[in-house]
């Protein structure tokens, strides 16, 4: 790669999202495509988060590809390592290695007009001209940092749950962590045993409901084996029952789930503390967690839920804002990723050389989550309101299947180049936000990460994810302006 280059497709990512849209385009007959991710190896987040006791929380029917079945998965709800080969193994056997270029990644990327051909510049110096461009960076790219006065004078360790220290022992250590969501749900229950004191910072409880997560039995995974079709119907069956229940508009879910979470709050012994660990907010507010062992880690002495805020970082210590000083050794981050930078995380420039930074100045938006006008050729996988409650895997796949549709008929128009045009991605967000407005849990206030800066809900998606697939399936190139290349 040290000499510039052309392909048809330049896809960054080496997640689920690019190697899906890699895959499909193979099968479709395209081979002129390269994938690049700046991580030394494929699977994205799940190469990249490493952490204790991370594991799926969609169960594993659903969170494979619907070509690329797995009947040996270990139980319903796999561990990250299980997941990492998974995809390594599903990049192998689908002829991806040739189109890897990894430990490189995307710096910038310039549309050329005249051309129609995107240029993408990389960390490591060189240039790929290609005529389409497939984001594959997804929502969890950048970490995010709190902002707290003394953190830089601390002496102890400091570390992100997303980039986890395996150097460094806890062993016996006095630890804080920051944040009570997702990553931490996982990796507090196994962390805790072996420290002198473990004191968690919580500013927002949240609804953590148990999983149902028998391993598979020996004899279970042969019959997966034996019968493909098992796995076929089991993923479908699944896939009917969290679309019917996680219907956004339909309270009468949430109120199951919020009551299965208060009967798993008895589980905390201590009524101040199970108070505490209480939300109250409604179910469906804000992401819905998992796990068997997370609210009985506070039934341990040496464990301590805190509720006041961070007032500052001494070197030896953190002073909540009630004017409490604990004495740690190490500070453990679980405060998430930058969720709304989707392909801004690049620097992005396209037509009349406006950037998406531009653009996106009240907040991401694209049509369907894959397009955004201005930014001709490119096409977004995982992007601005397409998370939801079903598997993403799922969604990638609807959203791969939905570009290279859009891309057979430029190819059978005969054109170079497609653009959604701005009345009609405009007039898609406007419903999209009203019926956004529709869902109430979302109204509480309590999703911080799901709205932009202007307010809007940039990152969900309101309806069930097959309402996605039979939308973009009724889309064709009408909604795009079209053009040829005059150079």
């Amino acid at each position: 790669m040290s000499q510039p280059t052309t392909t048809r497709f330049t896809i960054i990512g080496a997640g689920a999202g690019g190697l899906c849209a890699g895959i499909k385009l193979k099968a479709s007959g395209q081979d002129d495509f390269l994938i690049f991710d700046k991580e030394p190896r494929v699977g994205g987040t799940w190469q990249r988060n490493t952490y204790p006791g991370l594991e799926c929380d969609i169960a594993s029917p659903l969170y494979c590809f619907s070509f690329a079945p797995n009947p040996d998965w270990s139980g319903p709800f796999p561990p990250q390592p299980e997941i990492r080969e998974y995809i390594e193994g599903v990049a192998k056997d689908h002829g991806l290695e040739p189109h890897l270029r990894l430990g490189v990644g995307a710096v910038s990327a310039t549309w050329d007009e005249a051309k129609a051909r995107w240029r993408v510049r990389f960390d490591d110096g060189s240039e790929v001209e290609s005529q389409f461009v497939i984001s594959a960076v997804g929502m969890f790219g950048p970490l995010a940092w709190p902002d707290i006065p003394g953190l830089d004078t601390f002496e102890g360790t400091t570390f992100h749950s997303a980039d986890w220290n395996h150097d460094h022992d806890l062993a016996g250590e006095r630890v804080a962590v920051i944040g009570s969501a997702a990553s931490a749900v996982q990796f507090i229950p196994e962390i805790a045993p072996g420290l002198a004191k473990l004191h968690v910072f919580q500013r927002t409880p949240n609804w953590v409901l148990p999983k149902e997560n028998a391993p598979y039995s020996e004899e279970q995974k042969a019959a997966f084996r034996a019968q493909p079709e098992l796995l076929a119907e089991g993923r479908q069956n699944l896939f009917n029952v969290v679309e019917q229940s996680l219907t956004y508009l339909e309270p009468g879910f949430f109120q199951a789930a919020e009551e299965m979470g208060r009967e798993a709050l008895l589980a905390v012994k201590d009524p101040k503390v199970r108070a505490k660990l209480t939300p109250d907010h409604p179910f469906g507010a804000k992401r819905p967690l998992a796990s068997n062992k997370y609210l009985q880690t506070f039934n341990e002495d040496h464990v301590e839920l805190v509720t006041e805020g961070v007032a500052e970082i001494r070197p030896k210590s953190i002073v909540s804002t009630d004017g409490t000083e604990r004495e740690v050794d190490t500070i453990i981050f679980a405060t998430g990723f930058d969720t709304q930078k989707y392909v801004s995380a690049i620097d992005v420039e396209g037509r009349d050389g406006r950037t998406i930074q531009e653009a996106w100045r009240n907040g991401p938006e694209a049509y369907f989550g894959v397009t955004t006008s201005g930014f001709p050729n490119l096409f977004q996988l995982y992007g601005p309101n397409t998370n939801g409650g079903n598997s993403i895997i799922v969604m990638l796949e609807f959203q791969v299947e939905y570009a290279l549709r859009l891309i057979a008929e430029a190819d059978r128009a005969g054109v170079d180049w497609i653009d959604v045009r701005r009345e009609v991605m405009d007039e898609y967000n406007a419903t999209l936000q009203s019926e956004l407005d529709q869902v109430a849990v979302w109204q509480t206030g309590a999703n911080d990460y799901y709205r932009g800066e202007d307010g809007r809900i940039v990152t969900q998606w309101p309806h069930g994810f097959a309402v996605y697939k039979e939308r973009v399936e009724k889309d064709d190139l009408s909604s795009f302006e079209t053009g040829k290349r005059s150079a």
